[in-house]
């Protein structure tokens, strides 16, 4: 299904078409891999951006390792959450549950997505060929306040900007994404180089 076909049909109608067809196409992926780009800004300050790979696995496993900063790493195995920056020499884990970093609306790529049940407001726009929608959750207690995506002509998340209950904004663009394609366990492990601190968070 392409965005042209729904463009044929009443707006609220195209709305829920895309929403029901965004969750089959990423529901029934298994694996992920994509090259993308993150920006935040918070605190009054904003950060450079940073550039990667990026591989997602059902359930709940993840693997951003970056390009710049080179090897900078955010891996989860599906219980445990690791950010390692070597700049610092250390190392943070934190049980996946629990974690605060903002790349946790992510796993909905890979997760049982299902829009009406998480979120409960929507707001969208048409961007030339592609389309603009703003998500609120529907409870108050989670860390972000919205969620707001840029969706292609193929159905590819390509831009999305989460915005946090401190008014702090993460934003990842994403390219050259391929559905799943075969990839090692290993991709979703982690063990501390010798000599870096860990910091246990949350546990």
């Amino acid at each position: 299904m392409c965005l042209a076909a729904l463009a044929a049909t009443a707006p609220a109608g195209e709305l829920g078409a895309l929403l029901r067809a965004l969750e089959e196409r990423y529901n029934r992926a298994r694996t992920l891999e994509a090259a993308f780009e993150q920006s935040y800004r918070g605190q009054g300050r904003a950060w450079k951006p940073e550039r990667g790979k990026l591989w997602l696995r059902k359930p709940g496993k993840m693997r951003w390792e970056y390009s710049e900063p080179a090897g900078k790493l955010f891996v989860t195995d599906g219980r445990f959450a690791w950010l390692y920056s070597p700049a610092l020499r250390e190392v943070e884990r934190t049980r996946l549950k629990e974690t605060d970093d903002l790349r946790a609306p992510l796993a909905f790529l890979l997760g049982k997505l299902d829009f009406q049940r998480d979120f409960g407001r929507f707001v969208w726009r048409r961007e030339g060929p592609d389309y603009w929608i703003v998500a609120e959750p529907r409870s108050e207690r989670l860390l972000f306040s919205r969620v707001e995506f840029r969706v292609d002509a193929e159905l590819r998340i390509r831009h999305l900007r989460v915005e946090g209950q401190d008014r702090s904004v993460m934003e990842f663009r994403f390219d050259n994404e391929r559905l799943n394609p075969p990839l090692e366990d290993s991709l979703f492990e982690f063990r501390p180089p010798p000599g870096v601190r860990v910091i246990e968070s949350n546990l």
